[in-house]
């Protein structure tokens, strides 16, 4: 009885305010920096075989590491279950991005990758998943479009528009995908440990995306003694604090804070990605980039706190589960 006690009175303590500040900054700032981190990689790494072993190895320590801890191993179903989240989350949707990132910017990737909630509530709607979009959102949707549209339009001086369209038309692809993903990962069998479930998916995603990279011709032409060093640590960051210890503190927080707050990460992360990719990557801050920004991350705040005002935000997860698709990082 007193051991129960102790128990109860953990569960309703709640979570020391400073651990929660340090794992949302984490989130924040690592997965927006994943952005330019994809584009240091791919500099000397040919892009889907940096992300695919990037995920096999990530995926890797975090499922080795969950069943040194005790957690069970996953059913068929669900690594049948983790085969198709791996192909939209990690196959088309990371796989898009990291694409795209070898002629599109990375704070521009990013922008247009949080377009994912429009992608949500739109899907969750037609598929009745979700209730019908308010006016609210509906004018969010609309203002995610205009975002798009500004940020669609190539540089002044465009070194190659072919090339530029084809990674606009990969993020959103990517984006889209990325959302019917999550929106299917609430219906999908998941393992009961949330480490367990996305390191399943890491491995599955990984090893389909070095597939892609066979197929292409792509493996053939990679050359490790080529790797600069700068591409190589930003591989290890990628694998080490982009996937292992951001979504470590991402599945920490959806356990202790509301979905409103942690949802906050959607138009945060783009802001991060935009500001880094001028810093350090000496990436173009112009009028359009600015204008683009604003409205989309406009657009993602609104869709965010108003679709945490009903009783399931669209593309929730269930009680107890982690949502797959967190973060296309």
């Amino acid at each position: 009885m007193k051991n129960t006690k102790s128990a109860s009175s953990l569960e309703t303590a709640g979570p020391n305010p400073l651990l929660v500040l340090v794992a949302l900054l984490a989130v924040y700032i690592i997965w927006g920096s994943t952005y330019l981190g994809i584009r240091l990689a791919i500099a000397s790494i040919p892009p889907f075989f940096m992300a695919g072993t990037r995920y096999l190895a990530a995926g890797g320590l975090m499922f080795l590491f969950a069943l040194c801890r005790g957690a069970k191993m996953p059913s068929l179903v669900e690594w049948r279950d983790a085969l198709i989240l791996g192909g939209c989350l990690l196959l088309v949707g990371n796989g898009g991005v990291t694409f795209a990132e070898q002629y599109v910017p990375s704070g521009t990737a990013a922008l247009l990758v949080a377009t994912v909630p429009v992608f949500l509530t739109i899907f969750a709607w037609l598929t009745k998943l979700g209730p019908r979009p308010s006016g609210m959102i509906c004018i969010a949707l609309l203002l995610g479009l205009l975002g798009v549209s500004i940020l669609s339009r190539p540089a002044s001086s465009p070194g190659n528009q072919i090339h530029w369209y084809m990674g606009i038309v990969a993020l959103l692809a990517a984006a889209a995908v990325w959302a019917g993903g999550s929106l299917y990962s609430r219906k999908a069998a998941h393992p009961s440990s949330p480490i367990v479930g996305v390191g399943i998916q890491m491995i599955c995603g990984g090893a389909l995306l070095l597939l892609v990279s066979i197929s292409t011709g792509e493996f053939g032409r990679v050359d490790l003694g080529r790797v600069t060093g700068e591409s190589f640590l930003a591989w290890l960051y990628l694998v080490v604090v982009g996937a292992i210890i951001a979504f470590t503190a991402y599945v920490w927080l959806t356990r202790v804070i509301s979905p409103a707050l942690l949802g906050t990460y959607a138009f945060v992360n783009p802001v991060v990605a935009v500001l880094l990719g001028w810093a350090i990557a000496g990436e173009t801050l112009d009028s359009r980039t600015i204008s683009g920004a604003a409205v989309i991350v406009v657009a993602v705040v609104i869709i965010v706190v108003f679709a945490n005002r009903t009783k399931r935000p669209v593309g929730a997860a269930p009680s107890g589960k982690v949502m797959a698709g967190a973060g296309n990082q």
